[in-house]
């Protein structure tokens, strides 16, 4: 058995299914009650993902569990035609990393509606920024969410996409008049910092009094505060950075490779996705396979080796494995040669890793 500071799990999925993970948390249900502030100050992060690997990983399940979608397209949010948000109540943010300051937006929506996060796509190209690989893979997000619904009553947070070019150039008031005479929402939540509209010239105040002109509820909380309260994540000059958490600072612990931070940044462990396609396919070598790092749809931690891992077999067996992330590739390495065989042999096209704190 490998050991170290860190614990991953990967996910294994084949070509032709696309059945889903539903995690299982022992966390209490959220009470629904309206809100005016609140203060984010203490959370639960819940356990991390623990299971007993058997002696014989395939005694029990002798089938590699199909937890998610080979197609990033698939479980698409649905597009604003659909009117999908009709009568819920919409979180306000970018949404990038979906950490636990945009988990907590998604908790105060669920305490007074059906809870919805409004998501812009088409950002980065509107305004001319560099790609950068995203921090959650886009066919990982869905999983995310149904994680989160533990925290919400019971309810799975919906994504809801709009064309950012469609919007950018409302005003705060066209902005909100779009919320609720388009869209037929019902509330709004948001962070105290929330700034919308046409070059940010709205902010939380002037939404709330928007919002009442036009029938909708509004709920304003407390952002989240990052524990560290590191100035170098963003800089001591930034004037968007006030402590909280944010994406920000996710992608600066991963570049240090600092997962514990990430875990309690993020709520949970960071999940990096590898998609196989025709040309790039997993190698073996004994009891190590290795991918191209071209595989890898979303953010990783920096290069360097990452124990104490484990490869999911079926529902509950792990497998015991250590990661390392070189320039070029991403190798798993596992006492158990037979896992490996498998894993190539069955021409697996998407896996998953978690890396733990």
């Amino acid at each position: 058995m490998l050991s170290g500071s860190f614990m991953t799990h990967c996910i294994l999925d084949y070509d032709n299914l696309h059945s889903k993970l539903h995690l299982k948390s022992q966390l209490g249900y959220v009470s629904k009650k309206k809100l005016n502030q609140f203060s984010s100050s203490s959370f639960d992060f819940g356990r991390p993902l623990v299971s007993i690997l058997p002696n014989s990983p395939f005694a029990k399940n002798p089938i590699i569990s199909h937890s998610l979608s080979q197609q990033e397209d698939d479980g698409e949010p649905p597009s604003e035609r659909s009117s999908a948000v009709a009568g819920g109540i919409v979180a306000l943010g970018k949404f990038e990393a979906l950490h636990i300051g945009h988990r907590e937006l998604a908790i105060q929506a669920s305490r007074v509606g059906i809870p919805f996060l409004l998501s812009f796509v088409g950002m980065a190209e509107v305004l001319g920024w560099e790609f950068r690989a995203p921090i959650v893979a886009k066919c990982d997000r869905k999983r995310i969410l149904s994680s989160w619904a533990p925290y919400c009553g019971n309810v799975t947070p919906t994504e809801f996409e709009v064309d950012f070019s469609k919007v950018r150039s409302l005003t705060p008031r066209q902005f909100v008049e779009k919320l609720s005479k388009n869209l037929g929402v019902r509330g709004v939540v948001a962070g105290k910092n929330y700034r919308f509209g046409y070059r940010a010239s709205g902010d939380a105040s002037e939404l709330v009094n928007l919002s009442e002109k036009y029938g909708m509820e509004a709920y304003i909380i407390n952002s989240v505060m990052d524990k560290e309260q590191d100035s170098r994540v963003i800089g001591p000059d930034n004037p968007k950075e006030h402590g909280q958490v944010s994406s920000t600072r996710v992608r600066y612990a991963l570049g240090r490779g600092d997962m514990k931070y990430v875990s309690e940044l993020l709520g949970r462990q960071h999940r990096l996705m590898l998609m196989m396609n025709d040309k790039e396919r997993f190698a073996r070598v004994n009891n190590r396979i290795s991918a191209s790092n071209s595989c890898i749809l979303n953010l990783s931690p920096k290069v360097g080796l990452y124990e104490n891992c484990s490869v999911v077999i079926g529902d509950e067996n792990f497998v015991p494995c250590l990661v390392t992330i070189d320039t070029t590739h991403i190798h798993l390495e596992m006492d158990d040669v037979e896992t490996c065989i498998l894993i190539v042999s069955q021409d697996v096209s998407l896996l998953g890793i978690d890396f733990g704190g």
